[in-house]
């Protein structure tokens, strides 16, 4: 953990060792300190890209789709240079059906690191982002933290699918607090509601689905819009 994270998991332990396990409280602490302790938080060392077996696994698995193929080992290229997560963020826009989840896979499998599907469609509420914060009943960490767990790395591929359906409404506007996400110069500090400390996202790779693109200009804030000019269409 870093300084931060470990010193806000030292004092919801020392709390729950005043509590005591009678307290009405206890399971809250516990639940907290497990999903904490449950993370991966050291910095991931660089594994060398090998860009001729991407090229086979991603012709492997999909025939045709010639130019979403280029345009993913153009970014698999740029990685491989700089040695690090680096790039834009690739949005894949085509009827169902046509691969675009499974390219995501594909993806992951290339580069050896674990695959994780986030749905969005139909979320209104922020706190499905940026999770909950403890003070209410029924907390919970939010869908990108919980899929880093799920993954048990922190670097894993990330496909966040029906990014065009996502709602907007008295809980928050979502597509507003992605942008920590998706924003390569905020996500290496995301805070989680639920942890209330930052996390490290700057070496997941993240990809995004949708199905309609007029769809998700007239639907989506003024921030996605912001967002499409480093945004890779396929």
């Amino acid at each position: 953990m870093n300084d931060e994270a470990r010193k806000e998991a030292e004092k919801v332990l020392n709390r729950m060792k005043q509590e005591g396990k009678d307290s009405h409280e206890y399971g809250l602490l516990y639940d907290y300190l497990d999903f904490m302790t449950s993370l991966d938080w050291k910095a991931p060392q660089f594994t060398p890209i090998d860009l001729d077996r991407a090229e086979q696994i991603l012709d492997e698995d999909h025939y045709g789709l010639k130019k979403v193929k280029e345009r993913i080992i153009q970014q698999l290229a740029v990685m491989a240079l700089n040695r690090k997560q680096y790039g834009s963020i690739l949005l894949f826009v085509g009827a169902p059906g046509t691969g675009k989840t499974s390219i995501g896979q594909s993806i992951a499998r290339a580069l050896g690191r674990e695959y994780v599907r986030i749905s969005l469609g139909g979320i209104g509420d922020e706190a499905e982002i940026r999770g909950h914060r403890r003070t209410y009943i029924g907390a919970m960490p939010g869908r990108i933290m919980e899929g880093i767990k799920r993954s048990g790395v922190s670097n894993p591929v990330i496909v966040l699918d029906e990014v065009d359906k996502l709602a907007k409404d008295y809980g928050g506007d979502p597509a507003s607090a992605l942008l920590e996400v998706l924003d390569p110069e905020q996500n290496s500090t995301f805070t989680d509601h639920y942890m209330n400390v930052p996390y490290d996202l700057s070496n997941v790779l993240l990809s995004a689905l949708q199905t309609h693109w007029i769809r998700f200009l007239n639907h989506c804030s003024t921030v996605w819009r912001l967002l499409i000019p480093p945004v890779t269409l396929q």
